[in-house]
């Protein structure tokens, strides 16, 4: 007993139904043609996740129960079966987070999602009903199960009645987001799975950005031994084809697949022109896993990319400083859209240094991009002369400092509006950890590239693009002295961030502690750090909630982020001592 499935690892776009089914259906012909008999989906791949409160409008719904009909029309003509994750209304009239069987056309099998993760990122039981227990079912004469993300996380859970019930395969469908060393945490959990029921498991993950988050793909096989035996591409869409066997009595295996085209496999409608690999032979070497900042890097590249092509921006436009996080900022989102789609501007003023123009120019064309120059101290000046008589007999302060980034975020944005461009802004996670940024100033923009990066990873990002330029014989994208120099706004005369923040090295181990650890003021002094600089870094980051609530989305980088992540109120009186 056995047959050829695929895994299909989608960048669905949420609520693009008919988009969605389209790319579905160009997947199952692909897969068809390569002898596959059953294509796997991920969670939701229908509607794309998260899908958030669109689950609550009724007219989204109807959408998707047609757009599901004709998707199973299109699979029985193609003379492929599938399984897919899709929200399906239950007789309650309530949601289940569902995966269904389809068998030449028909739906044969319905797995309810049993555990909805509601922490973190995730809100599902804002959205849908838990499910019963599951079951077992034969396809092929071969006995398996469709369990559902989460479900598959939890010991004695769903996996175990499956094995129970005498499944011989688990093939699990998931929307899993990226954060750092999240693909380790995945492959731990599936081999616990794996050494509890003895069954082997089939992990399909989803791929491609969706606001904050960014889905890794990575889906993978593993044996009944908790061997790794197949695994796609991180961060790309991807068809991976599987010989499934079972002889009865022994545990399912898998065997190589023969004759399969290893070139590209273009893509017919769905998803702007990307391209599906198909998959290499079976026994070839498992894809192997990204190093950590070349992950970090990818996630903001495909985060960024798919920002912008789904919610129909022509290109991208940043302010360019001269200094490091506009640099990588800029870097990105060359590599993420090319350089005809990104565009900077240096906006200098009064303080602006020499050093800083030529890093910007430098950096711009080593990069390719267009450098525009809209200098801002005639405006400043206007300013302060309109304001004059309000300011009268009050010394110079941080006010006069604020208004440079606000001049310059109301240029940038009219350039973002006439040119129907995605204004990036450039902060870090560390300036907007202390609120160390300027609201309606260098805040302002439509993304945030770097949002989730410690000021320390920015530089390692930095360097570690420098060397992949070296390695390929390329100018190096990020100026040497961009790295090099001391950081500073450059908001007032010999201006450097260490007048107001603690060298970065001791501010990211404190922001590290607190914010993504969620540690205590004992646990950051024995981390080493002086208890009074602990102490008031910690007020700073709790008085500057008010800007990360107003600071656009950007890539979720770790677990603890500022975005759904991290929610605490704008109003709290709890201090830390």
């Amino acid at each position: 007993m056995e047959f050829t499935l695929a895994i299909a690892q989608i960048n669905a776009h949420v609520g693009a139904l008919e988009k969605n089914r389209l790319a579905m259906v160009s997947a199952a012909k692909h897969a068809r043609r390569m002898g596959a008999k059953l294509v796997l989906f991920p969670e939701l791949a229908l509607t794309g996740y998260p899908p958030e409160d669109l689950l609550h409008k009724p007219s989204f719904l109807r959408r998707v129960e047609q757009e599901e009909l004709e998707l199973r029309d299109a699979l029985r003509e193609i003379g492929v079966d599938a399984i897919y994750g899709v929200p399906r209304r239950n007789a309650a009239g309530t949601l289940w987070n569902a995966a269904a069987l389809i068998e030449q056309g028909i739906e044969s099998q319905l797995c309810i999602k049993q555990a909805l993760p509601n922490y973190g990122v995730f809100d599902e039981r804002r959205y849908f009903e838990p499910g019963g227990e599951t079951h077992s079912f034969n396809y092929q004469e071969i006995p398996m199960g469709i369990n559902i993300c989460e479900d598959i996380w939890q010991a004695k859970g769903a996996a175990a009645q499956l094995a129970r019930q005498g499944a011989k395969l688990i093939i699990n469908l998931n929307a899993s987001p990226y954060r750092v060393g999240k693909w380790q945490d995945r492959e731990e959990i599936i081999r616990a799975r794996v050494q509890e029921t003895g069954l082997p498991v089939i992990y399909v993950n989803l791929v491609g950005g969706q606001d904050e988050l960014v889905f890794d793909g990575g889906s993978f096989a593993m044996d009944h031994t908790g061997k790794l035996v197949e695994r796609c591409r991180f961060f790309s869409e991807e068809l991976r084809l599987m010989r499934v066997k079972w002889d009865g009595q022994n545990p399912v295996v898998w065997v190589p697949v023969h004759g399969i085209d290893n070139g590209p496999v273009r893509l017919v409608a769905p998803m702007e022109g990307g391209d599906w690999r198909a998959p290499r032979a079976h026994g070839e070497d498992v894809e192997p896993p990204m190093e950590p900042l070349h992950e970090i890097y990818t996630a903001m590249k495909i985060g960024l990319h798919d920002y912008v092509r789904k919610n129909g921006f022509q290109g991208v436009v940043l302010g360019l400083s001269g200094g490091v996080d506009s640099a990588l900022t800029a870097a990105v989102a060359v590599d993420a859209l090319g350089a005809d789609k990104v565009e900077s501007v240096m906006m200098p003023s009064a303080f602006t240094s020499g050093e800083s123009l030529s890093d910007a120019e430098l950096c711009a064309a080593n990069l390719g991009i267009k450098l525009g120059n809209l200098t801002i101290g005639p405006l400043f000046e206007l300013f302060k002369q309109t304001l004059a008589e309000e300011f009268a007999g009050l010394p110079e302060d941080v006010t006069e400092e604020n208004l440079q980034p606000r001049i310059r975020g109301t240029l940038l944005m009219a350039l973002s509006n006439k040119k129907g461009t995605l204004l990036l802004t450039t902060g870090n996670k560390s300036e907007m950890s202390v609120g160390y940024a300027t609201l309606y100033g260098d805040m302002a923009g439509g993304y945030s590239v770097l949002k989730d990066l410690l000021k320390t990873t920015v530089f390692e990002l930095c360097e570690w693009r420098n060397e992949q330029a070296r390695k390929e014989g390329k100018p190096l994208p990020i100026p040497q002295n961009i790295i090099d120099k001391p950081p500073t706004a450059e908001l007032r005369h010999d201006q450097k961030d260490t007048d107001s923040l603690p060298p970065y090295d001791i501010l990211d181990t404190i922001l590290h502690h607190y914010v993504e650890l969620e540690e205590g003021l004992d646990e950051i002094v024995a981390a080493g750090i002086e208890r009074a600089e602990a102490v008031r870094v910690i007020a700073m980051v709790d008085r500057n909630e008010y800007k990360r609530r107003q600071a656009p989305p950007g890539v979720r980088i770790v677990d603890r982020n500022f975005g759904k992540a991290r929610r605490y109120p704008l109003t709290n009186g709890f201090k830390v001592r």
